[in-house]
């Protein structure tokens, strides 16, 4: 195979035009552990102890229940994440309105949850926080 040697001419033009295409190239990324180092640190912000819990939801209602009749029936099996997965796959197969029980209890929490969100807000935008306890959920 034979290769064609440049003329002056071409390879006069190579090079006027080498610089062009490096400058359209993309601009190189910075080592990982560069990038590591430069980041700030994050900080762990301290929960609040009088802000009001989140309520659970509708399904974890329905776990309740149904963990207390799955360990009934099968008292060899411990494992949380085994009760988990059965009370997931029954939790698929039952009809809306034998979740709306669990869906009412899960609506009534959210809605207590709420007011003593806007209560803790309030409280703590005037400063009145104190060390008393909080109305429980």
């Amino acid at each position: 195979m034979k290769t064609r040697s440049r003329s002056t001419q071409e390879s006069s033009a190579h090079k006027s035009l080498s610089h062009i295409s490096h400058s359209n190239s993309k601009p190189k990324k910075k080592n990982k552990k560069q990038a590591q180092h430069k980041s700030p640190l994050k900080v762990k912000v301290k929960d609040d102890p009088h802000k009001p819990k989140k309520p659970p939801t509708a399904f974890f209602f329905y776990l309740e229940d149904f963990r207390k009749t799955f360990q009934q029936e099968n008292p060899t099996v411990k494992s949380m994440r085994q009760i988990g997965k059965a009370c997931g796959d029954k939790w698929k197969t039952l009809s809306f309105e034998e979740k709306v029980a669990y869906y009412d209890i899960a609506t009534e929490k959210r809605a207590k949850f709420e007011r003593a969100m806007a209560e803790y807000v309030k409280r703590k935008e005037n400063g009145e926080l104190s060390d008393e306890s909080e109305d429980e959920l």
